[in-house]
């Protein structure tokens, strides 16, 4: 197995990496590529979306199996009203009917995001197209934490997720990308199907325990959850499952699991880390990475603690911290 992909995501000395989730959604709308770019040019050297396919089997990158009438306008510029259209019966081009540059502030949904930039015009993006943008020499050094969406309605689930992970998979093989690309899911079958498919790329394997509650607007997770409470210990269950990168709620986390996922020889990365208090304490308990909406929040309580985020800043260029390569084009 090559290490290249899970290095981009390995803690180390003062070293804790930053994950933008969906780009920088507190800030930008999520998973668009106004919001990805804006993200790269930041300093954030790795990104976290989500993928679904379309009717016409076009990976994209959507997080809801729903256009959500919360982040969603037709062509008049309205909010969706009534039924959400789901992104498999509909083909891209049908999508790309949508504008999905802002966010209603009176939506519950919304109301969590009050500083997300409004935009118009923006679409959901493709696969291939954050793709093509990483592939640039200027994001050369981004790597890509991408979670693939399994359907909970489809009529014959294997083979769904058999089309779904080749389809995927044949993007970023196409695109030259694999060296760069973690697959990412709370569907650990869908997991077990990448590591057919895929065994070039290491697997993350996404928890969440189900006393959680769900956040408002978003599909849940908590279904594939269950055999968790089960467990003596989730890393192990990882390890066992053929992981090699866990990535917990940060609800979840705690020293004990932490310490014992480092024995394994597992990488840990938690989600999604927002509030001040919760950077601090993932920081503290000594995990990889930590996933946020808010990237430049992690930024700051790691400079804060004489920390960095990206494996090429080092203490003989004490200015580098401050100014990462990454940010200039």
């Amino acid at each position: 197995m090559s290490q290249s992909q899970l290095d981009a995501f390995r803690g180390g000395d003062r070293l804790v990496r930053i994950i933008g989730h969906r780009g920088a959604r507190g800030i930008m709308p999520e998973n668009t590529m106004v919001g990805f770019e804006w993200t790269l040019r930041m300093g954030v050297g790795a990104l976290e979306f989500d993928v679904l396919l379309t009717k016409d089997d076009i990976p994209v990158i959507v997080h809801n199996h729903q256009l959500t009438s919360s982040t969603t306008r037709d062509q008049d510029g309205q909010w969706l009203r009534g039924q959400e259209p789901t992104i498999c019966d509909l083909t891209y081009a049908e999508i790309c009917g949508f504008d999905v540059g802002g966010i209603d502030s009176r939506s519950a949904y919304g109301q969590r995001f009050p500083d997300q930039a409004f935009l118009s015009h923006i679409r959901v993006p493709r696969l291939v197209d954050l793709l093509e943008l990483v592939a640039r020499p200027c994001f050369a050094k981004t790597a890509l934490m991408l979670e693939i969406k399994s359907d909970p309605k489809a009529e014959q689930p294997g083979v769904a997720r058999i089309n779904t992970v080749k389809r995927v998979v044949d993007a970023v093989r196409n695109t030259g990308l694999s060296h760069r690309t973690i697959l990412h899911s709370f569907d650990w079958d869908i997991l077990a199907e990448c590591q057919r498919q895929a065994p070039d790329m290491p697997a993350s394997f996404l928890t969440q325990m189900p006393e959680n509650e769900d956040d408002a607007g978003e599909d849940s997770a908590l279904g594939f959850g269950a055999e968790l409470r089960k467990a003596k210990s989730i890393p192990e269950l990882v390890v066992k499952a053929g992981g090699e990168l866990w990535c917990p709620y940060i609800k979840d986390i705690n020293a004990q699991d932490i310490a014992r996922a480092k024995e394994l020889g597992l990488l840990v990365v938690t989600w999604t880390v927002n509030e001040i208090d919760d950077i601090n304490q993932a920081i503290e308990l000594g995990v990889d990475g930590i996933v946020s909406d808010y990237p430049g929040r992690v930024q700051h309580a790691l400079l804060a603690r004489d920390y960095h985020w990206l494996p090429t800043l080092q203490d003989k260029e004490p200015h580098a911290r401050r100014f990462p390569e990454s940010a200039t084009v």
